[in-house]
């Protein structure tokens, strides 16, 4: 939906966007399934340069794979590893310009080179990850972050079991 281009230029523009839409299709829809599976569809349609976009859902002491666009991808990552498990148990985003660089990265497609990783937070839980890879290196960037951490607090009660 948006280019490259646009997006450098009025990334506030895209995430306030972004956010209104998925306000939109989560708005009094109970299922979190169904709202994590219509959110990671806009991610990936709607921010140029990934090659995957999708959540991961806390269950016990580890992230298993949710609703997602993009190529398959780990079922299960253990809190403390990769950079989806070091956002679960730190409860804190991880933007990674070189997930090669990063220590204990997984990597569950080859073909990315960035990341950006923000915890959905409920009740003082972590209940799921947000993730995003690009096949770019550097892709993400504090505004990604930051538009990324509005739509986490957005969806906190939307995916909340």
């Amino acid at each position: 939906m948006y280019d490259l281009k646009t997006t450098a230029t009025d990334k506030p523009a895209l995430y306030r966007d972004l956010l209104s839409a998925a306000d939109a299709l989560t708005a009094g829809e109970p299922d979190a399934v169904a709202n994590m599976a219509n959110v990671a569809a806009l991610l990936f349609d709607w921010l140029p340069g990934l090659n995957w976009a999708g959540f991961y859902r806390s269950i016990g002491s580890e992230l298993v794979l949710g609703p997602f666009q993009g190529k398959a991808a780990c079922i299960r990552i253990p809190f403390g590893q990769g950079v989806c498990g070091a956002a679960a148990a730190r409860a804190t985003s991880q933007l990674v310009a070189d997930v090669h660089a990063f220590p204990g990265h997984i990597a569950c497609d080859a073909a990315s080179r960035s990341e950006l990783v923000v915890p959905v937070i409920a009740g003082g839980a972590v209940i799921a990850v947000i993730d995003l890879d690009s096949p770019d290196l550097a892709r993400f960037d504090g505004e990604d972050r930051d538009g990324i951490e509005a739509l986490a607090t957005l969806l906190a009660l939307r995916i909340c079991p």
